[in-house]
Order: structure tokens, then C-alpha cells, then sequence
């Protein structure tokens, strides 16, 4: 059973996050969890919560880190979102908090996802298959997801039609 995530805060009131393993080998989360995360980022953004500053360094074996820093507004906006609806402290919440941001990351990167959501005044709608490769694929090295990797996944999962559920 790995440690749990050791947190710390600078006096300049930054977070650091010491997590026991890489971003490659955090858990799986369920989809709901993952637009429910959404949909309070979302919330958070209208009330312009921006957090604080956080730094993320992830256990290697050898004793080597990767660090992440998760110092854009936008990015610490919702990573403030999930921190106060989930809990950064744990591994579940470390993973959808960053699932979150890769899914945001790779929407913007990957022009054929384009026809898995449709971006809304309303909010966003997902494919239901895009919300499950989300949740369940793992994130690479550097907390995002492989292009290649969901683009085979999702070739498996897709159905014609215009099947998404909506986040608001």
C-alpha cells in the first residue's frame, strides 16, 4: 500500500503535494466522479476561486521526482475545485484532479476528439465513451493522456450518433 500524500505549505503560501508514486500508476476514477469534479471547476471559475499556487512531486523509483507545477489560474482554479470537493491529500483525488487537467489538455490538443463534445453556454457535452477513457486510462509521465492511446481506445468504444451527457 503506498504512503499517503504528504502536503506542505510555503510562506508564500504555495502547496507542495509529495506523492508517493508517478502519474503514471494513479488509480482509475469513475466517470461520475470525474463530471462531478467538472462541474464544480466550472462552479469555481464563475466564483473566480483561483487557489493557491501548487506544486506536485511524484516518487520515482531510484529516488527520482517529477514535478509538475500547477501555477496557471485556470489550471489552479480547478485544481482548487477538486482539492475542496475531493481532497488533493489522497491518491483518488490526486487522480481525478489531474485526469481533470489532462482532459481539458487533450480536448484543446486533439482535433479528432472534436466530435466526442460539444462546448455549450450551458457547459460541455461528452461522449459517454471520452468521460470512460478519461476516468480509466493512465495518464503518461508528465499527467497527460497519450494521443495515440485514446484515439485506439476510443476507435474500440465509439457507436455512431450523437450519444454525450452534459456537464453543466
Amino acid at each position: 500500500m503506498p504512503r499517503p500524500i504528504r502536503i506542505a505549505r510555503a510562506d508564500t503560501g504555495a502547496l507542495t503535494y509529495l506523492v508517493p508514486l508517478p502519474p503514471e500508476r494513479l488509480p482509475a476514477v469513475r466517470p461520475a466522479d470525474l463530471l462531478s469534479a467538472w462541474s464544480l471547476a466550472r462552479r469555481a471559475a464563475a466564483l473566480e476561486m483561483w487557489g493557491p499556487p501548487r506544486l506536485l512531486r511524484f516518487a520515482r523509483p531510484e529516488a527520482e521526482v517529477t514535478e509538475i507545477a500547477i501555477a496557471d489560474a485556470d489550471a489552479g482554479c480547478w485544481a482548487e475545485a477538486v482539492d475542496s470537493g475531493f481532497g488533493l491529500g489522497s491518491l483518488t483525488g490526486m487522480a481525478l484532479c489531474l485526469r481533470l487537467l489532462a482532459l481539458v489538455e487533450v480536448l484543446a490538443r486533439v482535433r479528432a476528439l472534436a466530435p466526442l463534445f460539444d462546448v455549450t453556454t450551458e457547459g460541455i457535452d461528452l461522449h459517454p465513451a471520452l468521460l470512460d477513457a478519461a476516468a480509466s486510462m493512465p495518464l503518461d509521465a508528465g499527467a497527460r493522456f497519450d494521443e495515440a492511446a485514446m484515439r485506439r481506445l476510443l476507435s474500440r468504444r465509439v457507436a455512431p450518433g450523437p450519444e454525450r451527457r452534459r456537464i453543466a
